[in-house]
């Protein structure tokens, strides 16, 4: 395989860091919003998702007072907002990477979180928006965090499908360029032997006026008085 070759996005011989080409990525600016709407969706929960009523001193979840939803939306983003630095740092270090075999590791872990998180966070979407309009006391409650929980946690669908897809990308990119860069050699029909295979010469006997006489191997020198010296033994 030729030093130039890719693999899973990136050349196959390593090659170093560079920031500008790395912040003009679109797989950097979409992880880069997927890092914010997550934190916009578990700082709004966390700060001004929960509230009192005048008859109750404990304080409940905004949506419907459903306490599961407010920690579902927290839990989805606070996981969402550590995995998008993590894999922020892992597309950095992955032109580094001279293994292809870390690389589709790599690659494979992204697919398959950011596929999980797209449908995770449809499901904090429907939830939210469920609850909220199932909310029968309004008073008191902030709206615009809950709008902007509403709202963050369906644009958060949108940059993590799009993650899906741009992994997806990288992992199709990555196999092709191990699988199908080795190409078995024509063969050829008009040779008596295979391609691979050369037939053995051997010496040839040419007639040079002379016979050429080899005495038969293993063969036991006769005996010249034309009798056996084998004697029996005397008892």
């Amino acid at each position: 395989m030729e030093s130039n070759s890719v693999a899973y996005g990136a050349s196959l011989a390593g090659a170093g860091f560079d920031p500008i080409k790395f912040i003009k990525q679109p797989q950097t600016i979409i992880r880069i919003l997927s890092w914010v709407f997550a934190i916009v969706v578990f700082a709004s929960i966390t700060a001004e998702g929960y509230v009192n009523s005048s008859s109750e001193g404990q304080v409940k979840c905004v949506f419907n007072r459903n306490d599961g939803a407010c920690h579902y939306g927290v839990g989805i983003g606070v996981i969402a907002f550590l995995a998008s630095f993590a894999f922020l740092l892992a597309d950095a270090f992955l032109p580094s990477m001279s293994n292809a075999q870390e690389r589709k590791y790599v690659v494979m872990a992204d697919l398959g979180f950011s596929g999980a998180w797209t449908f995770l966070w449809f499901v904090c979407f429907c939830l939210m928006a469920d609850q909220w309009s199932k909310t029968q006391d309004t008073s008191g409650i902030p709206t615009d965090a809950v709008h902007a929980v509403i709202a963050f946690s369906f644009f958060s669908i949108g940059s993590w499908g799009a993650l899906t897809y741009f992994a997806l990308v990288r992992f199709r990119q990555g196999v092709p360029d191990v699988t199908q860069n080795y190409a078995d050699p024509p063969v050829d029909n008009t040779s008596p032997y295979p391609t691979t295979y050369t037939p053995p010469t051997y010496p040839s006997f040419q007639n040079t006026g002379q016979d050429i006489y080899q005495q038969p191997p293993f063969v036991p020198n006769p005996d010249p008085s034309g009798q056996s010296s084998y004697q029996p033994p005397v008892y």
